[in-house]
């Protein structure tokens, strides 16, 4: 569509004519575009337009046109395509988070084995776990700076590679003595995992169609939350309580370093193969209209400013913290909090977490896929909040009943929806903050997740220390809650969602554009030119 044609429809649009107007770059021109009556001026081409109706437009829907929107160009620069190299992309993905996950979580679920071989307290080997949150604050914004500016492949490389390096350094820490060590390779680690969990939202943005992205971004968080069950389930079997031979314990810790390493090193050649920054032809039209590296007034910081300037986004920052905190905190002292109700069942405790992250992966997948579906993106989370706070409500009073079994179906349950929250997160925050970029604002909603996490973490763990696992649980029950109402209170404006359904809906009525804010587009854009776009009712809010 020639930009002569644009300046048209919004002359329509502001003269109350409502006419169809054709999506597709591919439909041709309508009759008469060519007649001089037809929004041109009488002495010009088809392209040019009446002076004094140019001066009707808005300054935002001038500037919102593309440059280069003539011909055969912008047919090519919105085609679109699925490839089905992005298979193979999400599945490397989602192995390394898988692995880094593991390393995450391995000491926290046998933290009784580590403080005996290293000879240190609970609360040293609780700042094991509390390191990958502490690193992922202040290293966040380079990383995601990073990945807007270099891309995709680069900030894998770095995650895997990190991830690998971190897994060899703890092969050399297996000694009673070297507990200095294992620290600095769980710091490699957390560093790791700065260029790892911003990604999903990204890698599904940028290699699958609109149909497909929240089901990819929840498989890609299912590869950490799997690695957590993992990081539940094989530690307690590889490393036994054997408390009267340390040899044995440091033999067995030495085959499950030596394991993760080896399976660390392959995955990162993979990475190498497999990766690439985005694929020939985008697989959406919301990806079409963004250009493909950053434009020459595009800054960072102006798109942290933006992301800080959307309440929206504020109140999900911060229920996605109160949310995403409880759940590291659970997960790291679920092993103390198991041990002080239950006498001597390390094995147990493994399977416990192991069924929360499985039953945690069953509803992620679930929500990715309903959210594809339906969109209805507010709802949905708030819903799954909900049900979240309620589980952590029979947790935290069925914990303590003498019986282990009921404790398997409790810590699913909440497992099912608190761990099946975080993919929501991701893509909630996406949405209403489109067209920036999908790293920084999943970069930021883990940024928050992770300082929640430090908080919750150290603050139960000191509750569960000196009273009970009761009031530990309680403290996170209230935070929840709170999450609750900031959810209900965040208005839901689906950008990414109404983009694309210009492109498919090429029959639908032109309407004015509302403008939420009256800046500049260049400013709320922040550099980045899109096409006008059709306005779409907003998802309904409770």
């Amino acid at each position: 569509m020639v930009a002569g044609e644009l300046v048209q429809e919004h002359l329509r649009a502001d003269t109350g004519e409502f006419d169809d107007i054709a999506v597709s770059r591919k439909t041709p021109e309508p009759e008469g575009a060519a007649d001089p009556t037809y929004g041109a001026a009488p002495t010009g081409g088809a392209g040019e337009t009446d002076p004094e109706r140019e001066k009707e437009l808005q300054p935002d829907e001038r500037e919102a046109m593309l440059p280069n929107a003539g011909g055969g160009e912008a047919k090519e620069k919105l085609e679109t395509k699925l490839y089905r190299r992005r298979f193979a992309v999400l599945a490397v993905f989602s192995l390394y988070s898988l692995v880094n996950a593991f390393q995450w979580i391995q000491y926290s679920i046998i933290a009784n084995v580590f403080t005996r071989y290293y000879g240190v307290t609970n609360g040293m080997v609780d700042w094991l776990s509390i390191v990958y949150m502490l690193a992922y604050v202040p290293l966040i914004f380079p990383a995601t700076w990073l990945l807007d500016r270099k891309g995709l492949r680069l900030t894998a490389l770095l995650g895997a590679g990190l991830n690998c390096a971190g897994a060899w350094l703890k092969c050399a820490s297996v000694s009673p003595g070297l507990f200095g060590v294992t620290v600095t390779a769980q710091v490699v680690c957390a560093v790791a995992q700065v260029f790892i969990l911003g990604l999903p939202s990204r890698v599904a943005s940028v290699w699958f169609g609109p149909r497909e992205v929240s089901t990819a971004c929840a498989a890609a968080v299912l590869g950490n939350q799997l690695g957590t069950a993992i990081g539940f389930l094989l530690p307690p079997v590889l490393v036994p309580n054997t408390p009267h031979d340390d040899k044995l314990t440091g033999h067995n810790i030495s085959i499950m370093f030596y394991g993760t390493a080896t399976v660390s090193t392959a995955l990162f050649l993979l990475t190498v193969i497999v990766f690439k920054d985005r694929p020939p032809l985008p697989p959406s039209h919301a990806q079409a209209v963004l250009p493909a590296s950053p434009t020459a007034d595009y800054s960072y910081k102006q798109s942290i400013v933006n992301l800080m300037k959307n309440k929206a986004f504020m109140l999900l920052l911060v229920s996605y913290g109160m949310m995403t905190g409880s759940f590291y905190s659970v997960s790291t002292l679920l092993n103390q909090m198991i041990m002080a109700c239950y006498k001597n069942q390390e094995l147990n405790a493994g399977r416990i977490g192991l069924t929360l992250v499985v039953a945690g992966m069953v509803g992620s997948i679930l929500c990715g896929v309903w959210l594809d579906r339906t969109k209805t993106y507010k709802m949905t989370t708030l819903l799954v909040y909900v049900l979240s706070f309620l589980g952590m409500l029979v947790f935290t009073f069925t914990l303590d009943l003498s019986n282990i079994i009921l404790v398997f179906f409790t810590a699913g349950a909440l497992g099912f929806f608190m761990t099946g929250y975080l993919p929501l997160g991701f893509e909630f925050g996406v949405e209403i903050t489109y067209p920036e970029s999908e790293g920084t604002s999943s970069g930021l909603l883990n940024a928050f997740a992770q300082m929640f996490g430090i908080i919750f973490t150290l603050i139960q763990g000191k509750l569960t220390t000196d009273y009970n696992p009761l009031i530990g649980n309680i403290f996170l029950c209230a935070w929840i809650f709170l999450g609750i109402l900031l959810t209900a209170l965040i208005k839901s404006d689906l950008k990414r969602h109404n983009m694309n359904m210009e492109a498919d809906n090429n029959h639908m009525k032109a309407h004015p554009t509302e403008c939420p804010v009256d800046v500049p587009s260049e400013k709320k854009t922040n550099g980045v030119t899109l096409e006008p776009s059709i306005s779409f009712s907003r998802e309904t809010s409770l």
